[in-house]
């Protein structure tokens, strides 16, 4: 399996699809992590919140892959937004995951107007403190997630690095065209998590379709047209099949014509997560 890479305007190159550890804990967490990486995954997501970061960092050290050769990312929790609280909850991460620096950090959900009374600086104020920690070399990467058009236009303003990554909610039935429009105009690289909707994109009758045409499995149809646009892919999984499956995506394409019918199915899978409203959900 080959893997392929795509280059982030800070010129680093990450591999289009890695591994989601959401709900990856304890021994089964380190279990399907060393899994991935024994099959050749060198992207690693996490998070603090996710309360995993220690079972990533012990299984990169039980692989024996060296670190620099794997590439991990983890983010800092929106409760935490704030200079010294950045700083703070980053040393927290860094300890748990037992290592010197991460590759990617990423401001997990943007500050809003129903959580704090300046969100725009509280944005600001968190991402000062990781260009510090940037310049610092304790961090390779700086990037955002579930942030929208008003939000990274706010931190711009302040902004003396433009984010490397924009980690949003895309999958079939709901992929935020515009978001990613106004990222891929800004050279932010945007990377997709809950790539199978939540599990609703099994039976449906469109991609069953074309995964039978390409002898492919829907899943592996999603993940597929995830990255033919240009868009990095985390699946979870603590199924080795399912790991294992997900890693045969490199030797196929999807026409423009089944990519566009996949563009254009209607909604489904949507978390109801929304970054302006948080905590609130709205449902489907």
């Amino acid at each position: 399996m080959a893997m392929h890479h795509i280059t982030l305007n800070d010129g680093t190159h990450v591999p289009l699809l890695g591994f989601g550890t959401y709900k990856a804990t304890k021994e089964e967490g380190i279990a399907s992590v060393l899994a991935a990486l024994e099959r050749g995954y060198r992207l690693l997501d996490t998070a603090a919140k996710y309360d995993n970061e220690e079972q990533v960092g012990t299984a990169v050290r039980r692989s024996g892959i060296p670190r620099e050769e794997v590439l991990i990312t983890t983010k800092l929790w929106r409760e935490n937004l704030g200079y010294q609280q950045t700083k703070q909850a980053f040393a927290e991460s860094l300890h748990r995951l037992d290592v010197d620096y991460v590759d990617l950090y990423l401001i997990h959900w943007p500050a809003n107007a129903k959580n704090y009374s300046n969100w725009q600086q509280a944005n600001a104020d968190a991402w000062r403190a990781m260009e510090e920690l940037h310049a610092d070399g304790r961090i390779r990467s700086i990037g955002v997630s579930n942030f929208w058009p008003e939000h990274l236009e706010a931190l711009l303003q302040q902004a003396k690095i433009i984010p490397s990554i924009n980690q949003i909610e895309f999958h079939p039935g709901y992929w935020q065209p515009q978001v990613v429009d106004y990222c891929k105009r800004l050279g932010i690289t945007v990377e997709s998590w809950s790539p199978l909707a939540r599990g609703k994109v099994f039976g449906n009758e469109v991609l069953e379709t074309i995964a039978k045409y390409y002898g492919k499995t829907v899943s592996q149809i999603c993940l597929r047209w995830v990255i033919q646009h240009d868009v990095v892919v985390i699946p979870k999984s603590t199924s080795i099949a399912r790991i294992e499956e997900n890693l045969e995506i490199f030797d196929f394409e999807l026409s423009a014509e089944d990519m566009q019918r996949i563009n254009d199915l209607p909604q489904m899978g949507f978390s109801g997560e929304l970054p302006n409203i948080w905590p609130d959900r709205v449902t489907q």
